[in-house]
């Protein structure tokens, strides 16, 4: 019977996911001029005729970002980067905030407490792969946060797989053991840093986070203004408290 409850239960979150989208949003059938996102792309909160450069006509905006072009307001060739670190670089610094107290609670919980380790020794085919991969890891995550204003990434995902990292390290080695220490002042530099960023752009430009270096040649790496330092100082940052918060998990404490 409870298997048959959940049969129509997943039947019916599944039909109403399709007719949600099928309503908002009718696949094939959306106007793209409707979208905010044409603004974002054209950098213009007045009308936007996105059908002009959607359609093939390559009558392209002015204010539009171009591959391969410089002389932009915004040199990122990632979109989304724009939003997150151009229009909401505020708001980021609040969800590093949150991912800080975040640890701090983990910290404050766990602290104290007597911990048990695994009992056994690590599979002897986990600690060779761990000692293979973990380089290739490490700079997989650097390589995330550094290009994030040219592909899909950013300091947050590029963070998390360094931490991930050390989480490898833990489970194939029970000797190992994260260095408080220098996590903990990467940690603080580098939310330190960000909020020097921000404070220089607000001296430079009115704003927090202001752009206040030269965006570049859209599409390379050495672009977009303060964004690739920003989203490296963020992943560093994220890096180290995920990385803090496994080490805390993990480690084996006297109460």
């Amino acid at each position: 019977m409870r298997r048959l409850y959940a049969i129509l239960v997943g039947a019916g979150l599944v039909y109403m996911l399709f007719a949600f989208l099928g309503t908002i949003s009718p696949y094939g059938n959306v106007n793209l001029s409707d979208r905010v996102s044409a603004h974002f792309l054209a950098k213009d909160v007045n009308s936007v005729d996105a059908s002009k450069w959607v359609s093939g006509d390559k009558q392209i905006p002015s204010k539009m970002k171009v591959f391969g072009k410089k002389g932009f307001e915004d040199g990122s060739a990632n979109v989304v980067t724009s939003i997150v670190v151009n229009y909401r670089s505020f708001d980021t610094l609040g969800e590093v905030t949150v991912l800080f107290a975040s640890a701090v609670g983990v910290g404050l919980i766990l602290g104290g407490t007597r911990r048990m380790r695994y009992g056994r020794k690590p599979n002897f085919i986990l600690r060779v792969s761990t000692g293979i991969l973990l380089p290739l890891i490490i700079l997989f995550g650097v390589y995330i946060f550094v290009h994030g204003h040219l592909t899909p990434g950013g300091g947050f995902p590029g963070g998390t797989v360094i931490a991930a990292a050390v989480l490898l390290l833990y489970l194939s080695n029970e000797e190992f053991s994260l260095n408080m220490v220098v996590s903990k002042s990467l940690e603080g530099s580098m939310g330190s840093l960000y909020v020097i960023f921000g404070l220089i752009g607000l001296a430079v430009g009115g704003a927090f986070l202001f752009n206040f270096l030269p965006n570049g040649v859209v599409g390379s790496l050495f672009s977009a203004g303060v964004v690739p330092l920003v989203y490296m100082t963020i992943g560093l940052k994220v890096g180290s408290e995920l990385s803090g918060v496994v080490a805390e998990i993990h480690e084996e404490r006297e109460g």
